[in-house]
């Protein structure tokens, strides 16, 4: 079936998607900054916080690999307060730590993030201990037992945030942040919406220096998380974005390995991920909506990348949606379809099981046609290790802040057998 589907035909067949009966939307405010030798207005941007010690976070290969330190310092003169440059992948507790205190030597009252995902999320959490005066542990999100999680509310004055974005991810104008820290049994988590960047620069050179299998990899999870996303009912402003960025990751993805070179498909790639964030904003006062598909996915997909150094989350992501799908499609036939019919597999008279095989089976082809694993098998890893995978999913804020079931372990596994 075409993927342009008369859109009047679908809106009869499966029910409307737009919430007629009110909502609320919530906007924050930051400069946006994308394109050709964006990183021009750096200084401006920092002047703009009247910062006069703007510190830089990176991880090691944009440090000693790329001219980007170099630009930003050249453009900063004065302003620049010097850099820690060894933030590593998942933003680990120590390298956090370590950061901070590097931070705080240099007097930092502004922070820039130069990089991807992990070291964005870690430079939030050296604002949160800039900025706090309790302990890390006391100031991340707790599980009690028998009881739902909890985040605690870290209410102090933290320095500004300068997002440079070498990757399009999620991560870029967010206020969760999640730490790896391999003594404790789950990631440290914390979440302060006064972390949220107050500008963001999408620097086509900068995107550029990202290896073109990362910049897959990423798009891969804002992909499978785009789609899903596009099965519950929402307001007309999360729908105009959710439908344009999966729009975007769309198109750009199975060209992302073939254009290594294109630094328009990059930024195409961050806009998406920059409006998946803002549709999540503009459901503000929306009670959850549970997709268990979505959010198992997604709690093995953290565990898997977690736990094995060499598995990227694209990699863990797309490993075990496909299956996920399949297995658990949802109870409302007209979610599945909207799914379905978003990446070209809707048929009229489909029930849910049918709708979500075929999403299954289109992503499976869209994984093996770009190069990505469909099954866990091809992760390289110990089929033995599967019930500590389960295990690691327990408690993923994310994934599952409630309570967690008796049973979710066992669960779990089951899908992680299935995926195998």
């Amino acid at each position: 079936m075409p993927r342009t589907t008369p859109e009047f035909l679908l809106r009869k067949e499966i029910s409307m998607n737009v919430k007629t009966d009110g909502f609320r939307a919530v906007s924050y405010p930051l400069r946006l900054h994308a394109g050709s030798n964006a990183l021009g207005a750096l200084k401006a941007e920092v002047e703009r916080q009247k910062a006069k010690r703007a510190f830089v976070i990176c991880g090691n290969t944009v440090a000693s690999k790329t001219d980007l330190l170099g630009r930003i310092s050249d453009n900063l003169g004065p302003l620049y307060a010097g850099v820690f440059p060894a933030m590593d992948r998942d933003s680990s507790w120590p390298a956090v730590r370590q950061a901070a205190e590097a931070a705080a030597a240099a007097g930092a009252d502004l922070l820039i993030a130069l990089g991807g995902g992990s070291v964005i999320v870690g430079t939030r959490v050296v604002a949160i201990l800039l900025g706090e005066k309790g302990d890390a542990f006391s100031l991340m999100t707790q599980y009690p037992e028998g009881k739902p999680a909890h985040s605690p509310r870290l209410l102090a004055p933290k320095p500004p945030i300068i997002n440079v974005v070498t990757t399009p991810n999620v991560a870029m104008n967010r206020a969760g942040s999640a730490l790896k820290n391999d003594d404790l049994d789950h990631r440290m988590e914390f979440f302060d919406p006064k972390t949220r960047p107050c500008a963001i620069f999408w620097d086509a050179d900068a995107l550029l220096t990202a290896p073109v299998g990362l910049v897959r990899s990423t798009a891969t999870m804002g992909h499978a998380s785009a789609l899903r996303a596009l099965g519950p009912t929402m307001n007309p402003l999360a729908e105009a974005d959710r439908r344009q960025a999966f729009q975007l990751l769309d198109a750009a993805l199975p060209r992302v390995t073939e254009e290594p070179g294109n630094a328009t498909l990059r930024l195409d790639l961050c806009a998406a991920a920059f409006l998946q964030n803002r549709a999540d904003d503009d459901e503000q006062g929306r009670a959850p909506v549970r997709d268990p598909a979505g959010s198992s996915a997604y709690a093995i997909a953290t565990a898997l990348h977690i736990r094995y150094h060499h598995v990227w989350q694209g990699e863990s992501t797309s490993s075990v949606m496909p299956t996920a799908t399949r297995l658990m499609p949802p109870e409302d036939v007209n979610v599945a379809a909207r799914i379905a019919q978003a990446i070209g597999v809707w048929e009229r008279g489909m029930t849910a099981d049918a709708a979500a095989s075929a999403t299954a089976d289109a992503l499976d082809a869209l994984y093996r046609r770009i190069g990505m694993p469909a099954r866990l098998g091809e992760l390289d890893i110990p089929r033995s290790e599967l019930p500590l995978l389960a295990k690691d999913t327990l408690k993923n804020f994310n994934a599952n802040p409630g309570d967690r079931p008796h049973d979710h372990t066992q669960r779990m596994l089951r899908l992680l057998e299935a995926a195998w």
